[in-house]
């Protein structure tokens, strides 16, 4: 089944969670069917879910018989420990010929092409890909399609597409996050459960409440996004060249799934016969009768604001009945002297064999030139600008680089990218390192694929930074490949899976010790909570200053802060030390600690160098933390704490 509009192909992909539900969708009204199997997909936490081998092979043989195609899902981070897995895995994919592979980790593109399997491979929807040099990087590694980034807006995509000749894959209906894909770490720090692992815990459905500028407004569940409806925007979505259609449902009943998907075929079958005529509301009050939330258009049409919020509580729709939030707030671990033993223990364990130690040098990240400074003045080995700037500092301009520059001494100082990197942002930053005046920079600490590609022969060094999410060597090995000189280790690795990796990895690791890293990534704009609501109530901040904004619950209180592109940056309630063991991580492969800086003051900043210093030329150590005392709410170990 195939359908055409003015020559180009139109496709809706419908998903399916289990082989039963696969059997009744695929003869719905869909042209694809994308599905997970038993390993390696985002999709890990329901039982009975996802397909068996045999099952695999049988859905295979069922599409291909009705001409329709088949997507597997392989779309999760995955551990050294799981790369024997992952080849078992491939290979037996490679034998029952599914159409195309759905990935979010590196890894499998390189064990694609060391296996020599001819697997087609479209890139997930957590690769969050957002400019025209990442789709360039996708393509130069053989990825045929890319599912667009969930805040894209139809103009970027039809730009995006046209410029590339890539094939664009668009969600259009469904449970949508309210953070940028693969840019969550909550579940992962505060249980364990990585959500770029199939595990998240959807700390964005907790009930917060929102406090800022001593007052508290009313929020309910500010991070709970709208479900997405595209219904009503079909012929928008064909224009803009979008080949795919994308709904979400994999863990949705057969009846909603064949429903929907039917709905929306006939929507586009009827648009195909007669363009003009086309009445876009057919089955929009079946499709709102049946939502499991409100429906939003999310960022297809700009930035949505709260309209995309589900203010109304969790469980409008009948297909939710569990009650209004999927988890319950819990707290980030405490530091306990129990556990830092156990820990310092086990990473003694990882100790890389016959490896000469390597002296550990120091990176600071800064937010402003007091901070910087201080850290210059501290001697620091790297300092690092950030390229996402909180408010209401602004960001670092041509005069600070060559000011620090001239002051910097034996520091090397780097400057830090954006996360998200706009075909605005590529011209903004060709001027200032192509082709403007070589700057007094040691490097740049690149945050995502496209600015490895853009800038890798730009004659500064490129660092990787944490977001791009190295899990296993084989990624890393990639990316050593396109340039980069060190990584950060991904801030979701766990104490199982950090050892193998960072025995193995061919690159120097640096790894962020001490500081309130982000845990969410957002377009969404929280502070608009404070700007147009009325307050209900009078409460200070308890850890931070009242400018900044805080989502708080009887568990902790997490900052929010903006960044001058207007995204939003969601931390730790408490603040990560590693402080205890530094030697052991030492061992273990790591030659670069970094303290997130930007957000203490410059002499709390000094404070944290000097332990840290300290520790590492080997100073004894009082107590947990060497007599330092948390800035936030206390300390934690993040992820590193779980097995």
């Amino acid at each position: 089944m195939t359908r055409y509009f003015n020559g180009r192909e139109i496709e809706l992909l419908a998903p399916a969670g289990t082989f039963e539900i696969f059997k009744e969708v695929v003869k719905s009204r869909c042209d694809a069917v994308y599905l997970g199997g038993p390993v390696l997909n985002m999709r890990m936490m329901r039982k009975g879910y996802n397909l068996s081998h045999e099952e695999i092979a049988e859905a295979l043989s069922i599409a291909h018989g009705l001409g329709k195609k088949v997507y597997i899902t392989v779309n999760n981070l995955f551990s050294e420990q799981e790369t024997v897995e992952a080849r078992e895995y491939l290979a037996f994919l490679n034998g029952v010929r599914p159409d195309a592979l759905i990935v979010q980790d590196m890894a499998v593109l390189e064990l694609i092409r060391e296996m020599g399997l001819t697997l087609p491979v479209h890139s997930s929807v957590m690769m969050n890909v957002h400019n025209l040099e990442m789709i360039y990087a996708l393509r130069d590694l053989g990825v045929s399609r890319v599912v667009t980034s969930r805040e894209m807006d139809l103009k970027t995509a039809k730009l995006l597409g046209a410029r590339s000749g890539m094939e664009l894959e668009y969600f259009i209906h469904g449970d949508m996050c309210s953070v940028h894909g693969a840019n969550c770490y909550y579940s992962s720090h505060v249980f364990g459960m990585s959500s770029n692992r199939g595990k998240c815990m959807k700390p964005c459905r907790w009930n917060y409440r929102i406090k800022k500028d001593g007052y508290v407004f009313p929020a309910d569940y500010p991070l709970a996004v709208k479900d997405m409806f595209m219904y009503e925007n079909l012929p928008e979505l064909i224009e803009s060249g979008i080949t795919s259609f994308k709904i979400e449902g994999r863990m949705r009943d057969k009846d909603f799934i064949v429903m929907l998907v039917n709905s929306y075929g006939d929507a586009l079958d009827r648009y195909i016969e007669d363009p003009i005529g086309f009445d876009r509301t057919v089955d929009s009050k079946l499709l709102y009768q049946n939502r499991k939330r409100d429906f939003s258009t999310a960022y297809a049409f700009g930035k949505p604001g709260l309209r995309n919020i589900n203010r109304r509580y969790e469980g409008t729709g009948k297909f939710y009945s569990t009650g209004k939030v999927f988890s319950t707030p819990t707290a980030e671990r405490e530091l306990s002297e129990g556990r830092v033993t156990q820990l310092k223990g086990r990473l003694a364990q990882t100790a890389r064999p016959g490896q000469l130690r390597v002296q550990p040098e120091l990176a600071v990240s800064v937010n402003n030139m007091a901070q910087a400074k201080a850290a210059l003045e501290a001697k620091v080995e790297h300092l690092y600008l950030s390229g996402d700037v909180y408010e209401p500092d602004r960001p670092f301009t041509k005069r600070d680089i060559m000011e620090l520059g001239a002051i910097k001494g034996e520091t090397k100082l780097v400057l830090g990218l954006p996360r998200m990197m706009t075909e605005l942002h590529f011209n903004q930053y060709d001027q200032l390192l192509i082709h403007g005046e070589r700057l007094p920079i040691d490097g740049l600490l690149a945050t995502n694929l496209g600015a490895i590609r853009r800038y890798n022969t730009s004659g500064y060094p490129l660092t990787g930074d944490a977001s791009l999410n190295i899990y296993n060597t084989l990624a890393a090995g990639i990316y050593a490949g396109f340039g980069l000189k060190r990584i950060t280790v991904s801030p979701e690795m766990t104490l199982e899976h950090f050892g193998a990796f960072a025995s193995r990895c061919p690159l120097p690791l640096e790894m962020v010790v001490h500081g309130t890293p982000a845990l969410m990534y957002m377009e969404h704009d929280l502070y608009e909570n404070a700007e147009v609501m009325e307050p209900i109530g009078e409460e200070d901040n308890r850890y931070v200053g009242n400018d900044v904004l805080v989502l708080m619950t009887d568990k902790g209180e997490n900052p929010v802060y903006r960044d001058q592109h207007g995204r939003c940056h969601l931390l730790f309630s408490k603040e990560l030390c590693y402080l205890p063991m530094l030697d052991e991580l030492n061992a273990s492969g790591i030659s670069s600690f970094r303290i997130e800086g930007v957000t203490y003051t410059p002499e709390q900043l000094c404070t944290i160098i000097a332990a840290y210093q300290q520790a590492i030329r080997g100073a004894s150590q009082q107590g947990l933390t060497s007599g330092l005392e948390p800035v936030y709410a206390g300390y934690t170990l993040g992820s590193l704490q779980f097995d």
